[in-house]
């Protein structure tokens, strides 16, 4: 385990796991302080990000709505649904609102729309991104289907 402590407010940084580098500069509150933390090691330390997609159901009701490309679609063993995966931002500033799916006998086009909740208008917002799943469900197995981002086409 490594800690460090800066004297400018007596903020103290504990990280657990593996860390090959830490480095602070510039203690004196007139000037930025820049901090580097590797973790590796595969031990989470409270400084990483939650891993997997947060998963986020279409609720509707949106302004500004438009659609966003996605990352992944896995689907099921089944082949009755399919988990599409994509980076978005925080609620309620980036909201999705509904899932358009369109099926052929040669492929499944899935489309995602986002916008910003109506009453999020008076909202300051952070740009951060984190990576959301939803599930969608098939009139029919996948099959041999190629599935296809609607907001790409």
């Amino acid at each position: 385990m490594m800690t460090a402590t800066l004297a400018a407010g007596s903020l103290l940084l504990t990280v657990g796991g593996n860390v090959p580098s830490a480095t602070a500069m510039s203690p004196n509150p007139d000037h930025a302080v820049t901090s580097t933390i590797v973790a590796t090691g595969g031990t989470p330390s409270p400084l990483a990000p939650a891993t997997g997609p947060s998963p986020t159901r279409p609720k509707g009701h949106t302004i500004n709505t438009h659609k966003v490309r996605w990352e992944k679609a896995k689907p099921t063993k089944d082949g009755r649904k399919i988990k599409v995966i994509w980076w978005s931002g925080v609620e309620p500033c980036t909201v999705l609102d509904r899932v358009k799916v369109r099926e052929t006998s040669k492929r499944v086009t899935i489309t995602l729309y986002e916008g910003q909740a109506e009453d999020a208008q008076n909202v300051a917002c952070i740009l951060i991104a984190i990576q959301k799943v939803t599930t969608v469900k098939l009139k029919a197995p996948l099959g041999k289907r190629k599935i296809v981002d609607g907001a790409r086409s």
